[in-house]
């Protein structure tokens, strides 16, 4: 396994739910992970169970800033977000795996361990979202921050066009859409 496939594994458990199971594998994961992880380990380590897991929930239920999914920072809550679905699923079939999980398969565990396996192709294709993820999660202060950097880091980059369309996209936001509203009048419209 590479050093960052190794990461990748790493990362991927890190960012999912803090259940008993991952508090089973932190002794494994401080053996294995690359010292990008260090201070999210540390503190996953010296921190109560039940206190990480409410961080958890507030740093990722809470708000779509924070999103694990990553057709969201491409597409948002629109249509076009059930095919980007496709597409990852299509993607994973190409290297010879298929998608089983309870979760979306966009999402950034499921993601992590695939790239794990296969290499970074979906990660260096949603850079942006990733970037973003980053961004906010650093200007929130949370741990999971330096999870994140230590992913970034491994891809090339980053490019300035991977920069500025990050900027640009952490500014406006992911696309809208209010599909199937527009028969219906808000009350106090209604024309007598």
């Amino acid at each position: 396994m590479t050093r960052h496939a190794v990461l990748y594994q790493a990362a991927a458990l890190c960012l999912a739910y803090p259940d008993d199971e991952f508090h089973e594998r932190l002794p494994l994961l401080r053996a294995a992970a690359p010292a990008g992880l260090d201070g999210f380990l540390t503190h996953a380590e010296t921190t109560d169970p039940r206190e990480l897991a409410a961080h958890y929930v507030r740093v990722f239920d809470f708000k779509n800033r924070h999103s694990l999914y990553l057709s969201w920072w491409r597409e948002g809550d629109t249509r076009r977000r059930g095919m980007a679905l496709v597409r990852f699923k299509e993607t994973y079939r190409e290297h010879g795996l298929e998608f089983t999980g309870e979760e979306l398969p966009d999402f950034l565990p499921a993601v992590l361990e695939f790239s794990a396996q296969a290499g970074p192709v979906l990660l260096k294709e949603h850079r942006s979202g990733l970037e973003l993820l980053r961004i906010a999660l650093a200007d929130f202060g949370t741990p999971y921050a330096a999870v994140m950097e230590a992913v970034c880091a491994t891809l090339p980059g980053p490019s300035p066009k991977d920069r500025a369309e990050a900027q640009a996209l952490a500014r406006s936001g992911p696309p809208r859409e209010d599909v199937g509203l527009q028969p219906f009048a808000l009350i106090g419209e209604r024309s007598s």
